[in-house]
């Protein structure tokens, strides 16, 4: 389950949010300063970076503490910076005040959420069926 939990939450991070932020609401974004557009790009290189990683480690190396470690770092961030939100001004809505949602949910919020507790379950489970066995 701790492969398939990490390799979930890879791909949501490192293949799906690239592809709904490389377009012009965020990278080529007109309304967001150079320095914004920089810091969009960073992360989104970082982050694909590290997804490569864990699946590297977790189908090539058969490690999977570390990547779902790294990979709770990165979905969890992302809903810690939701829960912040308003204390520094971000919002989940488009300029035009459009959001993406499913079942009146943020997908970001569904997405990342679920693929967070896939990661803390599989990761509980794991770490229960190790400490068993020594």
């Amino acid at each position: 389950m701790q492969k398939a939990a990490v390799t979930f939450s890879v791909l949501l991070y490192a293949v799906v949010v690239p592809f709904l932020e490389i377009n012009d609401t965020h990278v080529f974004n007109p309304n967001w300063t150079p320095h914004v557009r920089i810091h969009e790009v960073w992360q989104l290189i970082t982050n694909t970076s590290i997804g490569i990683l864990c699946l590297w480690l977790v189908w090539k190396k058969n490690q999977v503490m570390l990547p779902g470690i790294l990979s709770m770092l990165i979905t969890g961030g992302f809903l810690v910076a939701f829960f912040l939100k308003d204390t520094y001004g971000g919002s989940m809505k488009y300029l035009d005040g459009n959001e993406k949602t499913l079942l009146g949910i943020n997908i970001g919020l569904l997405g990342f959420g679920f693929a967070f507790a896939l990661l803390v379950i599989s990761t509980v489970r794991y770490l229960n069926k190790h400490k068993r066995s020594s």
